[in-house]
């Protein structure tokens, strides 16, 4: 069996070689990768991910729509209050998979709204101030706002909660606010 970090390390190999333009021109599975930042109460968060979007257009009006995109993840945070005693870290690898809903403009450029749920994976049980999560499944749940350049830059601000919906208890969550800077090839 691979441990967490073979297996975060097979991740950032495939999302380093699915995020190539190349390889995503090539066989049209990978549509963006980005690099996400994210604070919250005590932690931090940094996040690598790729894209792959939705050949569909629903809500068709005055040039904006509602569509979507897979989103495969990888991240690592660093909480600095390890079981509620300040100081004390706990390092945790998250890998997620979120369906994403956008409403954007038809050409795909300027300001967006988007949401999702999705499922994620930690490599420990969250114990970070006075927030404990007591599963290792966690959804993921965002809402954000964005913008896209015209030259394929889409720069964004989310909030992200993860939560395991009262599967077990304790679940108090754990919130992040989230930068990204994401590039459609």
């Amino acid at each position: 069996m691979f441990s967490l970090h073979k297996k975060l390390g097979i991740f950032f190999g495939v999302a380093a070689l699915a995020a190539s333009p190349a390889f995503a021109a090539e066989n049209g599975l990978v549509d963006s990768a980005s690099f996400e930042f994210g604070s919250g109460a005590k932690v931090r968060m940094a996040r690598v991910a790729v894209q792959s979007n939705w050949d569909a257009r629903w809500f068709a009006s005055n040039g904006r729509h509602l569509s979507g995109y897979w989103d495969v993840s990888a991240a690592y945070m660093r909480g600095s209050a390890y079981r509620n005693v300040a100081g004390q870290h706990q390092n945790i690898g998250v890998i997620g998979f979120t369906p994403v809903l956008r409403y954007e403009r038809d050409d795909k450029l300027g300001w967006y709204v988007e949401g999702g749920i999705g499922a994620n994976l930690f490599s420990e049980l969250y114990n970070n101030s006075d927030n404990r999560l007591s599963t290792a499944f966690q959804f993921g749940d965002h809402i954000g706002i964005g913008y896209v350049t015209a030259n394929k830059w889409d720069l964004g601000l989310r909030f992200q909660h993860y939560s395991n919906a009262s599967i077990k208890r304790p679940n108090s969550g754990a919130n992040l606010v989230v930068a990204s800077a994401r590039y459609q090839f």
